[in-house]
């Protein structure tokens, strides 16, 4: 004799009932991020007071040596750097006066002659470029 069968669950609700035990990818999201406590102002400003988020003190200035100003070691001055790219201006503009069109990277290299400076053998077949003003003293002669 078999014992009677009860159908009254349809195949439907087995997989409702594993929906429902493990959460959905929405209401996993939620449940993350909550926090269990308000951190209250005191805590908040602490934490945003902290000394190791503070600047550390830079022992590695010294003067620069050709114009006074103050600087980090094995860096470029930021003034000098504003004297050469002032003066590489001026020359760019006065190459771009001379050739009559933009600036374009000739085959040869490119000499600059400052006043009191004569043009050498070996400037030869180089495009020489003539300013009418004594040479900085930070723009050294390549020798």
């Amino acid at each position: 004799m078999q014992a009677p069968v009860d159908f009254s669950q349809t195949e439907a609700e087995p997989c409702d009932n594993e929906h429902r035990d493990s959460p959905s990818f929405l209401e996993s999201i939620f449940w993350m991020a909550a926090p269990k406590k308000r951190r209250t102002i005191e805590v908040n400003r602490c934490r945003r007071r902290d000394v190791r988020k503070l600047e550390k003190v830079k022992n590695n200035i010294e003067v620069c040596q050709e114009c006074g100003h103050l600087k980090l070691k094995h860096v470029l001055c930021t003034f000098c750097y504003q004297k050469v790219a002032h003066e590489t201006a001026l020359v760019r503009a006065q190459i771009r006066v001379q050739e009559g069109r933009s600036l374009n990277t000739p085959p040869v290299e490119t000499v600059v002659v400052y006043k009191g400076e004569k043009v050498t053998e070996a400037d030869e077949g180089k495009r020489i470029i003539e300013r009418n003003r004594k040479r900085p003293s930070w723009f050294t002669v390549d020798s």
